[in-house]
């Protein structure tokens, strides 16, 4: 992977926009991203320290951490900082640009905005799973962004700590970037 997906996660996530992330036979054109910054951040996995669940945030960069949430889905993010540098970038959605009908078998029934709408389905068009935690990323560059691309940014979605800071990047107006939803108040799930 490249250098320019390496460094502080706010640099690295509106870079990440338009690059294109494959894996099983599915490519996904990364239309919006969430940065992490480790130790500093207190929505961060890493906030705490290690442990045997975020190690791979830890470096070295240009791979995968990925992590179970709910009890049933999971989600990819891309290490950047350099090794011992907790700094990771979640892929939140993208537009799937080869393998369509890879990532229709997997996701029955969604419409191909939605194939990897999200991160939960950004991983499951792409058959990421806890398997693939360590692993190097596939990633290429996207065309440049400058001129071809309005990038807007705000909060990120659903944490209850540091949610305000406007860390998330994503392609404006493109139509798989996933709706923006605040956490719920502790004991309001599902409400």
């Amino acid at each position: 992977m490249a250098g320019w997906a390496e460094g502080d996660p706010l640099e690295v996530a509106p870079r990440l926009l338009g690059a294109v992330l494959t894996h099983a036979g599915v490519s996904v054109r990364l239309t919006e991203v969430e940065a992490y910054r480790g130790p500093d951040d207190p929505g961060s996995h890493a906030f705490r320290g290690r442990t045997a669940r975020n190690a791979t945030m830890f470096g070295p960069p240009g791979r995968l951490y990925v992590y179970f949430v709910y009890g049933m889905h999971h989600c990819a993010n891309l290490v950047t900082g350099p090794e011992g540098d907790p700094g990771a970038v979640l892929l939140r959605a993208g537009e799937v640009v080869d393998g369509l009908a890879t990532a229709r078998a997997r996701r029955p029934g969604a419409a191909d905005r939605d194939l990897a709408r999200g991160p939960a389905r950004l991983c499951r068009a792409l058959a990421i799973d806890l398997a693939h935690d360590g692993t190097p990323a596939v990633l290429a560059a996207g065309e440049p962004t400058a001129d071809a691309m309005t990038v807007a940014t705000g909060p990120r979605v659903g944490l209850r700590h540091a949610a305000e800071r406007p860390w998330r990047f994503w392609i404006d107006g493109h139509a798989t970037v996933s709706s923006y939803r605040p956490a719920a108040p502790r004991g309001q799930a599902g409400r």
